[in-house]
């Protein structure tokens, strides 16, 4: 199957948007502490979603597992443990600065990290030939074009948010983010973005993994699902860790078993739904990457730039923006229209190489 690098761009819109709304369904869990809720909805994202997926989509999934490259599965379980790192202090920064300025802070370090470090290591940059056709032919300048493009708009969406956090008064702030600190926010989100940047890593280390896995029959478009299968599982191992740290310390290990005013099953199925979409943003970005073609690095910075249009649109439609200038939201309009503009401007550079393959 070729690529198809318009369909691709449109599975990671998917991914973005789930990625930016995962948060929303913790804002209805009551009485539990953040582990809590955190923990639960871990269990579906790393562990039970990407087991029924693989199982569901890729025909012996485990024997895939067992035949594939040890430095290949290790390499996987590594970079999610790091990533679970990130994806961990990635919640916290949204309690701290709100969908907006944290998605962008964090995602921004995350784009700039994860686009352009892993290419680094493998043969695209590390061959001379593959470099001078990247940056002299038509499909490779508009490739990275669109990646400057991305990342100009990443920078007007935080200039925005940076701008509304000098506007709001402190009232104002934790009227829509109850545990605004943005000292605190800032060195958070900055830590997940880089930390969630293994992501990209870990994708790269597991293509053996996918190549495998199309040998032996699986549709190219879910070649990742078993692949995120053991990413996921290093995800889980870091955030069951400190979760469990932050139960024992702030004894909140009763949350599992009681709630508060009857909310206890409600408590488990809004973390839950939590946790499925958080997954979302990882199959849709998986099935996208397969269609991107030659440029396939440039799928992080797609996704990244999806992630921060769509939590900047919840953060507008949530109020967060309520209180900031006409013109902190015009600017952050147009940071939205830049990335969504980006997103074409790489999608033509790969749909440019496409036509050469």
């Amino acid at each position: 199957m070729g690529s198809d690098p318009l369909f691709g761009v449109a599975l990671h819109a998917l991914g973005g948007l789930a990625a930016a709304s995962f948060y929303l369904p913790f804002r209805r869990v009551r009485g539990w502490a953040w582990e809590s809720s955190w923990l639960v909805s871990g269990l579906l994202s790393w562990i039970v979603t990407p087991l029924l997926l693989a199982a569901a989509v890729v025909p012996g999934f485990a024997a895939i597992l067992r035949s594939a490259p040890r430095g290949s599965l290790l390499g996987c379980y590594a970079f999610g443990v790091l990533w679970g790192i990130g994806g961990l202090t990635f919640g916290l920064s949204m309690r701290f600065l709100g969908m907006s300025l944290g998605y962008a802070l964090a995602i921004g370090c995350c784009a700039v990290f994860g686009t352009l470090v892993p290419p680094l290591c493998e043969q695209l940059f590390t061959s001379s030939a593959a470099l001078i056709q990247l940056a002299t032919t038509e499909s490779g300048l508009v490739t990275l074009a669109g990646v400057a493009v991305c990342l100009a708009g990443i920078a007007t969406c935080g200039w925005a948010g940076m701008r509304k956090e000098r506007e709001l008064p402190d009232e104002a702030k934790r009227a829509a983010i109850v545990e605004f600190d943005f000292a605190k926010g800032l060195r958070v989100a900055l830590f997940a973005g880089v930390m969630s940047a293994c992501m990209a890593f870990a994708i790269s280390a597991g293509k053996p993994i996918a190549a495998l896995a199309v040998q032996r029959g699986v549709p190219p478009l879910w070649q990742n699902a078993p692949v995120f299968v053991v990413i996921l599982c290093g995800g889980f191992t870091t955030n069951l860790v400190w979760c469990a740290v932050l139960n024992l310390r702030h004894g909140s290990l009763g949350d599992y078993r009681s709630g508060r005013n009857g909310s206890l099953l409600l408590n488990y199925l809004w973390s839950a739904l939590a946790g499925v979409i958080w997954y979302l943003q990882f199959m849709f970005y998986g099935m996208g990457t397969t269609q991107m073609g030659r440029y396939d690095f440039s799928s992080w910075t797609i996704h990244m730039a999806f992630i921060i249009v769509f939590s900047n649109i919840w953060g507008l439609f949530l109020h967060e923006w309520r209180a900031a200038s006409t013109r902190t939201i015009r600017l952050v309009l147009i940071g939205i229209a830049i990335l969504v503009a980006s997103t074409f401007v790489i999608g033509g550079g790969n749909y440019l190489a496409s036509l050469r393959e």
